[in-house]
């Protein structure tokens, strides 16, 4: 079974300590990438050091997270689309909206996404969307971007079943991780009428850790809880859905060994 870690932070300093060890659990899983998706201009040292390590495996994105932008975001933003352009990234992200933490900057998140749509429109790469309490908003924001021909996965959905349908039907990829696997959660049954080809696998690692290691530290070795739980949501068995949600992943990431 192989299996593709669509977003996971493993740059982060709570993996300093086994970062080597960590990732051998990982191959061992069956995991056969990692997407790392970038957060602000500090975690860029940091990213690349982790993808320089395990050239190949762990893939770099290049972004701006919405809870990133500040009163100097567009100098900020300048500098995350120099990086872009002048690098060898699998994505752009990660990026969106969130208006769960604080709305001072709402509108300029708004325009931060728009502008880093049309980067990734105009250099042929997906984005990886952060939507917390605005998936419709993002949605409509996405929408003249994705006619266009972009490509979105939105990171850890948790939306309703009618958005999850109204994403789907615009051509969206949703990103499935450890909450599916909550008892307080009914995302399996959101996702359930869903088809597999339209679903990728994640972790957000160190964040969100799959039943039953919630709240321990979230690493890449944990989709196969995912994938299970997944794979029972849908109907199919556990090869079948990380076969095609490996199969979504190379198509939308432009992934090949």
């Amino acid at each position: 079974m192989v299996l593709i870690d669509t977003h996971t932070h493993v740059f982060h300093k709570e993996f300093d300590a086994d970062l080597d060890e960590m990732v051998e659990r990982s191959r061992a899983a069956g995991v056969s990438h990692m997407l790392l998706p970038n957060i602000n201009l500090e975690s860029v040292e940091r990213l690349h050091a982790v993808c320089s390590h395990f050239p190949g495996y762990c893939l770099p994105m290049m972004g701006l997270h919405p809870c990133d932008i500040n009163e100097d975001w567009k100098n900020e933003l300048d500098s995350i689309g120099e990086l872009l352009h002048g690098g060898k990234y699998c994505a752009v992200g990660e990026i969106g909206l969130d208006r769960h933490w604080d709305l001072t900057h709402y509108e300029a998140q708004t325009e931060a996404l728009r502008i880093q749509f049309q980067w990734a429109l105009d250099l042929n790469l997906p984005v990886s969307i952060h939507s917390r309490k605005a998936i419709d908003e993002t949605m409509s924001i996405a929408e003249p971007y994705m006619r266009k021909g972009l490509k979105a996965v939105l990171h850890c959905f948790g939306g309703s079943a009618q958005q999850a349908m109204r994403a789907v039907d615009m051509g969206f990829f949703l990103g499935v991780g450890g909450v599916i696997t909550y008892h307080n959660s009914n995302l399996h049954e959101v996702l359930a009428p869903l088809s597999p080809e339209r679903l990728v696998l994640e972790t957000d690692a160190p964040y969100l850790s799959p039943v039953p290691y919630r709240g321990k530290r979230n690493e890449p070795t944990y989709l196969k809880e995912i994938n299970a739980k997944l794979a029972a949501a849908l109907g199919i068995t556990e090869e079948t859905c990380a076969e095609i949600t490996t199969a979504n992943a190379r198509l939308i990431f432009h992934i090949n060994d």
